[in-house]
């Protein structure tokens, strides 16, 4: 196979699709990471009712993400973790590090938790600075995810010289992630098809619904030959969500494609318990979520830009697409205030200037 040369669409059959829901940790972006232990038990139990592969627990930004940077949870991820491992009898536990917010130490106690995959995460031109903590995991025996983060913002060649450096580290997996949800279907299949030709290890895809292809584009990477795929119940997750985990499995169902999923609980979990959750900040594709995907902005940036924008009287949208244009990345999220006040001086010399010329 080449980049060059698309596979024929993934059939019954075919080696299983592995499904990994982010709802209890992407998920925590959208409650500015305020889940209760019970809300995530609760949601957990349906997950696994419905045998979903992989369920994703921790904090929005990773372990030990907790900060004034990212957000303060309401329980400690120990909690999080072991309350939902606790209730698990088919899906296994999977939870998030970015080197930098989390170390070495955080890889332990999320063992000693019950984690049985860990994803690593880096910007998508920064795989060398997981090297340690990806060659660490696979020693202690996890399940190691990677993960390449805002990948529409480098090459497809570069791109694949990042996944090989992971893949030569340790990762069982290496996933292209777009996280500004700003990818469209030829660049998801492309960058997609690239991985699966350089690649030995697994391939997974990673996205954002803020173009309105969530579904889309992972039903584009699952054609392109994807071993692993990310969704979320009723798309709870940064921005305008991720790929809504409920309707990319009935897509899928009616491709013919099996998962060994059971949709009647994943639509339960959203009607009743996730989308109750969203009722002050429902996750949708609206203005701000949009902006988002067309400026190609990190997706959590959305609850601080939007404090920001409150904060300084600026157009949230204006602070996104300024944002977009100085291509800032994850970790940033301090220089979103920094934004919102070089727009508000330009507002105020603007102003100034037609008063003098009044």
């Amino acid at each position: 196979m080449t980049s060059e040369t698309p596979p024929a669409a993934r059939r019954p059959g075919a080696k299983k699709l592995i499904l990994n829901d982010a709802t209890l940790r992407d998920g925590m972006h959208a409650l500015a990471h305020q889940y209760t232990v019970e809300q995530m038990v609760a949601i957990a139990k349906k997950l696994d009712e419905a045998k979903i592969d992989l369920i994703e627990v921790a904090h929005g930004d990773g372990l030990n993400g907790n900060s004034f940077t990212y957000g303060f949870s309401r329980h400690t991820e120990e909690e999080y973790l072991r309350a939902v491992k606790a209730v698990l009898t088919h899906s296994r536990l999977a939870a998030l590090l970015l080197p930098g917010i989390g170390t070495v130490d955080d890889l332990q106690r999320a063992k000693d938790c019950g984690v049985d995959t860990i994803r690593i995460a880096t910007h998508c031109t920064e795989a060398d600075i997981a090297h340690e903590h990806i060659e660490t995991a696979r020693h202690m025996g996890f399940d190691v995810a990677t993960f390449l983060m805002m990948a529409h913002m480098t090459t497809t060649r570069n791109l694949v010289e990042q996944a090989r450096v992971m893949e030569k580290a340790g990762a069982h997996c290496v996933y292209v992630v777009d996280s500004a949800g700003a990818m469209l279907m030829s660049e998801a299949r492309e960058k997609v098809l690239a991985f699966k030709d350089a690649l030995s290890c697994e391939v997974g895809f990673h996205n954002h619904d803020n173009l309105g292809l969530g579904v889309a584009n992972s039903v584009v990477a699952i054609e392109a030959g994807v071993d692993r795929v990310d969704g979320s119940v009723a798309g709870m997750g940064a921005g305008a969500g991720n790929c809504r985990l409920e309707v990319l499995v009935a897509v899928l169902a009616r491709m013919g494609i099996e998962t060994g999923v059971n949709l009647y609980p994943l639509v339960e979990c959203a009607d009743q318990l996730v989308r109750p959750l969203q009722k002050d900040r429902p996750v949708q594709i609206d203005g701000n979520a949009l902006m988002m995907g067309y400026a190609g902005v990190y997706s959590s940036f959305l609850l601080h830009t939007e404090r920001a924008a409150r904060r300084f009287d600026i157009d949230a949208r204006d602070i996104l697409v300024e944002v977009g244009r100085r291509r800032l990345v994850g970790g940033q999220e301090d220089l979103i205030v920094d934004v919102a006040l070089d727009l508000q001086r330009t507002k105020a010399a603007s102003r100034a200037g037609k008063a003098d010329g009044g």
